[in-house]
């Protein structure tokens, strides 16, 4: 069904069946009239195409547009209660809406990882997989990936191995909007993956397995909710603000090629987004990092 359709079927629900005030319905309307808008900007325009990361990425805009908290909130249990919705009429498999959060109140940007964090945990990591578990291999080069291609997780889990040049060191992958772009990743990332796909495929692949990368425990194409598992594990000793989990590789991976100087625009094109302006956001990241460093090593900060 398409977005706005539903939304219009939705409002009428609260209006006539549960007798929600005129009030309440409008607030209704316009947050969620701004969430189509966003979505449609991502080439989305269908009920069934709203996931997790369009939903974070629009509550985060709001938040980087300075958004009140309490306006924040109320947008946030906006989309939840129309998520919810879309689940119990089937437009959608499953909630993505149970695990939107509302940002914290004066913590704006995503969260970002330095590097010796960044490195502790692809330490780690390394160590689990000089074991020859196959699991341990596969996180490596799940970790890997999403840092050196800044991947969206949707993007990671959809890669099939004629995705994969290993010579040229690139992915295609499908991103929003069903826009294709090819992207590369590095030295590090291209050793986890040849480890991988040579002695850890093999032994988790099955009959269910297809041409998938990635595979789980069972064989099958390994899925969102396993990498959300994994990354939040990772990340759990290191303190921040924005959700945990695979999105923080790719706002880290966006902030350090900003940090070490890249174009805007290549960023851009790496990342995927339709409009600079989404890109921006890194800037303000890297501005705000280079404020705390000046701040805490500057003798007169």
């Amino acid at each position: 069904m398409e977005l706005r359709a539903a939304i219009e079927r939705y409002l009428a629900e609260l209006t006539l069946e549960r007798g929600y005030s005129s009030h309440t319905v409008r607030s209704y309307r316009a947050d969620l009239a701004d969430l189509a808008a966003f979505s449609e900007g991502l080439g989305q325009a269908d009920a069934a195409q709203l996931d997790l990361e369009t939903l974070r990425d629009w509550v985060w805009k709001g938040s980087e547009a300075g958004l009140a908290p309490t306006t924040l909130a109320r947008r946030t249990s906006s989309a939840r209660t129309f998520t919810a919705w879309l689940t119990r009429t089937g437009e959608l498999a499953s909630d993505p809406g149970l695990r939107l959060r509302t940002p914290r109140s004066g913590r704006r940007l995503p969260r970002v990882l330095t590097r010796p964090q960044l490195d502790t945990i692809l330490e780690r990591l390394q160590r689990r997989a000089d074991d020859d578990d196959p699991i341990a291999r596969r996180d490596l080069a799940v970790v890997e990936l999403l840092y050196a291609s800044a991947l969206r997780v949707s993007e990671l889990v959809g890669l099939d191995r004629a995705d994969i040049d290993r010579e040229a060191r690139t992915l295609r992958v499908l991103g929003k909007g069903a826009r294709e772009r090819v992207v590369p990743f590095g030295a590090p990332a291209a050793r986890a993956l040849d480890a991988y796909l040579e002695s850890a495929r093999p032994r988790l692949a099955t009959s269910a397995s297809g041409d998938a990368v990635l595979l789980g425990t069972r064989g099958g194409r390994l899925n969102t909710r396993s990498v959300y598992e994994l990354i939040a594990r990772e990340l759990a000793e290191f303190p921040g603000s924005g959700p945990a989990g695979p999105h923080t590789l790719r706002h880290t991976a966006a902030t350090h090629l900003l940090d070490g100087g890249a174009d805007l625009r290549i960023v851009q094109e790496l990342l995927g987004h339709a409009s600079l302006a989404t890109t921006q956001l890194y800037t303000h990241v890297s501005i705000e990092r280079l404020r705390e460093s000046y701040r805490l090593a500057h003798p007169r900060a």
